[in-house]
C-alpha cells in the first residue's frame, strides 16, 4: 500500500493546497475493504479562469475558463470512469443547502466504484492523469466524501 500511496503522490501531488488527496487520505481510502462499494461524493468550486501555473503536463491550448478546463477534464474522467467500472450517479449544478450551514458551489458529481480496484484503476489510468490537470486548473476549491453503502 505504501508503494502506492507514493506512486498517487508523485502523480498527483502532496495535497498540501486541497487540490488532490494527501498521503493520508490516500492512505485511508486504500486500506478499504478490496471488495466494498465505494461511494465519491464531489463538490466543485469552480475559477471564472482557468489557472494552469505549474501546469506543463498539459498538451494543447489550456482553457480559458474554468468551465471549459472542467469540461476537458471531464470529457476524460467521464469515460474513464465508466471503462473501470464505475458509474456517475448524479452530476449536476449545486443549486444550494437545503440543511446545513451554507455553502457556496458550482458542481456535484456523486460516482460509484464497485470495489477498490476500479478507484485505484481510475486513478492509475495515464489518459486520466493527464486530464487531471485540468480539474485542478479548473477548482478554485473542491471536497470529496467518501461513503461506503449500509443497505
Amino acid at each position: 500500500m505504501d508503494e502506492q500511496v507514493t506512486q498517487f503522490a508523485t502523480w498527483y501531488g502532496d495535497g498540501h493546497d486541497g487540490s488532490c488527496p494527501s498521503a493520508d487520505q490516500w492512505k485511508n481510502i486504500l486500506q478499504r475493504p478490496s471488495d466494498s462499494e465505494i461511494t465519491l461524493i464531489n463538490f466543485f468550486k469552480l475559477r471564472e479562469k482557468a489557472d494552469y501555473t505549474d501546469k506543463d503536463s498539459v498538451e494543447g491550448t489550456p482553457a480559458t475558463s474554468g468551465q471549459e478546463a472542467f469540461k476537458s477534464y471531464a470529457a476524460v474522467s467521464m469515460p474513464t470512469m465508466e471503462r473501470v467500472g464505475g458509474k456517475f450517479l448524479f452530476v449536476g449544478a449545486f443549486s444550494g443547502m437545503f440543511l446545513g450551514p451554507d455553502e457556496d458551489w458550482d458542481v456535484i458529481a456523486i460516482g460509484s466504484y464497485p470495489n477498490l480496484q476500479a478507484l485505484v484503476d481510475l486513478y492509475s489510468d495515464p489518459d486520466y492523469r493527464k486530464a487531471f490537470a485540468h480539474r485542478t486548473a479548473a477548482c478554485e476549491r473542491q471536497k470529496v466524501l467518501t461513503g461506503n453503502s449500509l443497505i
